[in-house]
């Protein structure tokens, strides 16, 4: 794994000091590797080169990242699901996004084909985690409209932090109760049926969730590119190409005007791009 970018004219035109062995070395005294680094990263390191921008939670304002994975031909799954075009460099920048994060917002339909579990506590966060005030593993809150989810699933009856469900205020009265019974924390992040973005990311922050994180599915990610509230994404572009009919990374209707974001980094591995976009 090596940093790519930013790089600066001094580390590009000369070997940096304090170099260590083949070609490692820190940059800046920031804790991220720099441009020569080809090796397997900390999860201290990866958590320095992702931490989450001062002006954004740390000011007490909510931050919105996504995490997706697509293809050179831009598929955002195989055969429904994202382990296939994944990579083990790909699960560890997975694991330090979720373990930066209070909370995980995704989408029903991603719930059930993916199979999801509780986030769990992570030593290796543990002591960062505390620093930031946060608890010993992220919330996942599950978006959905219908709450046709199965609550016998550990995700809603054994969290470390209980499962939250944002829906909209004209959801069925016995699915909310459903959920409840099995021990999910039910949002209200709309007015009818479906969810609010923007609402949705307000309601998150005043539950004091303010590092927010969202792993899609596509329908969802889109929803949230249209109503203007992402404000970074961090996107794997996997050496694979998979053809067929697979989606994308956002699907839904297209914007009117296509949204400019700013790379902010660009890490690779054994031909894995790992880029950060920030809004301007």
């Amino acid at each position: 794994m090596r940093r790519l970018f930013p790089v600066t004219d001094e580390t590009a035109a000369r070997p940096p000091e304090g170099t260590h062995g083949a070609g490692t070395h820190v940059a800046g005294g920031t804790g991220v590797p720099g441009p020569l680094v080809d090796r397997e990263w900390t999860f201290a390191e990866l958590a320095a080169a992702y931490a989450y921008p001062e002006r954004g939670p740390a000011a007490g304002e909510p931050w919105l990242r996504a995490n997706m994975v697509a293809t050179l031909d831009g598929a955002a799954q195989h055969e429904g699901r994202s382990q296939p075009i994944s990579s083990a460099a790909d699960m560890r920048i997975f694991g330090t996004l979720r373990a930066l994060a209070d909370v995980v917002v995704v989408g029903a339909e991603t719930v059930r084909q993916e199979g999801y579990r509780p986030a769990r506590a992570r030593a290796e966060f543990a002591a960062l985690r505390e620093a930031a005030g946060q608890g010993p593993a992220p919330a996942i809150a599950v978006v959905t409209a219908s709450l046709e989810l199965d609550f016998s699933l550990p995700l809603f009856g054994s969290p470390l932090v209980p499962t939250l469900i944002l829906t909209g205020a004209a959801a069925a009265p016995d699915r909310i109760a459903a959920a409840e019974k099995a021990g999910a924390r039910v949002v209200i992040a709309g007015d009818g049926v479906g969810v609010d973005p923007a609402r949705a990311v307000r309601a998150l922050a005043g539950l004091g969730h303010t590092r927010l994180l969202t792993e899609g599915g596509p329908r969802l990610l889109g929803q949230m590119v249209a109503s203007g509230v992402l404000d970074e994404m961090c996107l794997t572009v996997s050496p694979m190409l998979t053809a067929g009919d697979a989606q994308r990374i956002a699907g839904g209707p297209s914007v009117t005007v296509p949204q400019r974001f700013t790379l902010a980094s660009l890490i690779e591995d054994d031909g894995f791009l790992f880029g950060r976009y920030r809004r301007p």
